[in-house]
């Protein structure tokens, strides 16, 4: 299974990075592939990291801005125009979704996904992997969307919340059902 994970390249402390890690251990352990924003900065370092170690496979997906923290040991690197395109190469090449801990940038590829697959330009599943409480008050709100009629397709068709790893990778393998 091919897992985009949408995610920080900043620097973060063990309370996000300690989750990634084993996140990371799982997907490689699992024989995936994860599909990233190809840095090997930060978050993304580390999640790279541990899929590599544990055997996985890296695709990153980077623009040329950014070409100097691109992971030279990626299996493949692709690098796109501009953010849009990355977007759209990322999702292009994934069978699953994976939105972790993250800043604007992140916030906005949540997004993006969330509203394509809303109008069914995408069926992929879609987990926000909710370490440390960090997307609670996202939660909130897309609750209080759905509620008051604001999403035509009902929340959990768009998105599932995972508390942790585990739970994020058995909805992913269930949901494609991967053995």
């Amino acid at each position: 299974m091919n897992i985009c994970v949408f995610l920080s390249a900043a620097d973060l402390d063990e309370r996000y990075t300690g989750p990634a890690r084993e996140f990371a251990e799982l997907i490689g352990k699992g024989g995936h592939t994860l599909v990233w924003g190809g840095s090997d900065r930060g978050l993304m370092g580390v999640v790279a990291d541990g899929v590599e170690k544990a055997g996985g496979r890296l695709v990153g997906v980077s623009v040329g801005f950014l070409a100097d923290s691109a992971r030279a040991t990626a299996d493949e690197m692709v690098f796109a125009r501009d953010l849009a395109e990355r977007k759209a190469l990322l999702l292009a090449k994934a069978d699953a979704i994976v939105v972790m801990v993250g800043g604007a940038g992140t916030l906005d590829e949540a997004t993006e996904i969330l509203e394509l697959k809303k109008h069914a330009l995408h069926s992929k599943p879609v987990v926000l992997l909710n370490t440390a409480g960090f997307y609670d008050g996202l939660k909130q709100q897309l609750q209080r969307m759905d509620e008051d009629g604001f999403l035509p397709v009902p929340l959990l068709d768009l998105v599932f919340f995972a508390e942790d790893g585990v739970g994020a990778l058995a909805y992913l393998e269930e949901s494609l059902g991967v053995q």
